[in-house]
């Protein structure tokens, strides 16, 4: 098994799960973790709120032992509040400190933050070097091709982020006006490659083990991070780690991925502070309907995924589902 190191943390050559908002909490993470995925991010931790000791954002600082290798992820545009931020993100002790500045949603970068600092490589660089004075732990950046198509700068952005202290890079191969949409362009993430000399994390389109191996051998990255992919198929990881450590990998049978379902929803049941199952299972509600995705009878089933209030709902909305698929294979 092969290892990559940023800075004194040390991370299997395999593939991590990408930071997402409102998707990868602690509940998502821990299962991942547990299927394979060598590294984690936390959800984008805003740097004013955590000064402002906002309490929803200080609950998202909080790393287990079961998510490590883990970062916390900040994002901000003022270096004062980025520096006090870092301070307090120490406490929770991460293993590593990561800015976001590849972030497109609006409401992230009509403040300055996420992908609009790649318009100001002065301003993105002076953030790394307040992180680096308040960090404990390597600080790494998150960022994206460009702005848009006519301002594609990752490899002139990169380079900055080295100098500035940055100890890796993470690269999604879109730019800001894209989003989501279009193909991820991996050329981008070779030349930030062969531009820098600290590790590389490759990101965007790797949906399966092939792409993913791809990925490592077009771009030569040290890393490859997956995302979406990820959306109720946490056994892309198993695949994936099974494939380098040589061993075989079996894909899930649809009683595995109801189970795991299953499994999913306790994990946010059980990691809602407030004990509130109403509120957890509205935070169920889109996991459960991914893990039925281009199953039979999916798409039928989705709206009452969208309706769950109990666990014992869940339980008998997997039971249903298992029949449906039985009486399927059946005709």
């Amino acid at each position: 098994m092969e290892y990559i190191s940023i800075g004194n943390v040390k991370i299997k050559r395999t593939a991590a799960l990408a930071p997402m908002a409102s998707v990868a909490d602690r509940a998502y993470r821990t299962l991942c973790r547990e299927y394979g995925a060598c590294y984690t991010v936390s959800e984008l931790i805003s740097a004013k709120g955590l000064c402002y000791q906002d309490t929803k954002t200080a609950e998202l600082c909080t790393v287990t032992d079961n998510e490590r290798p883990m970062a916390l992820q900040l994002f901000g545009s003022e270096p004062d509040f980025i520096e006090r931020a870092v301070e307090k993100c120490m406490t929770y002790k991460p293993d590593i400190l990561d800015l976001n500045m590849g972030c497109p949603v609006p409401k992230v970068v009509n403040n300055n933050s996420g992908s609009a600092l790649m318009k100001d490589i002065k301003l993105a660089a002076s953030l790394v070097r307040a992180a680096k004075r308040a960090s404990d732990v390597p600080v790494t950046v998150k960022f994206r091709k460009g702005w848009n198509g006519e301002s594609v700068n990752a490899v002139e952005f990169a380079k900055a982020m080295e100098d500035a202290g940055a100890d890796a890079l993470a690269v999604h191969g879109r730019t800001r006006d894209q989003m989501y949409s279009g193909k991820a362009d991996w050329d981008i993430i070779t030349q930030v490659k062969k531009a820098v000399s600290v590790p590389v994390i490759g990101n965007g389109d790797v949906t399966t083990l092939t792409e993913c191996l791809a990925m490592y051998e077009q771009t030569g990255c040290d890393l490859v991070m997956i995302g979406r992919a990820t959306y109720g198929n946490p056994f892309i990881f198993r695949e994936i780690d099974s494939c380098f450590e040589g061993k075989p990998y079996t894909p899930p049978t649809i009683e595995e991925r109801m189970e795991v379902m299953l499994y999913h929803i306790r994990l946010i049941l059980s990691q809602k502070e407030d004990g509130s199952e109403e509120r957890a299972m509205k935070e169920a509600r889109k996991h459960a309907s991914w893990y039925m995705k281009g199953l039979y009878g999916a798409a039928a089933f989705r709206a009452k995924c969208y309706s769950l209030e109990t666990y014992e709902d869940a339980q008998r909305l997997a039971e249903e589902f298992l029949a449906l698929q039985k009486s399927a294979n059946e005709i």
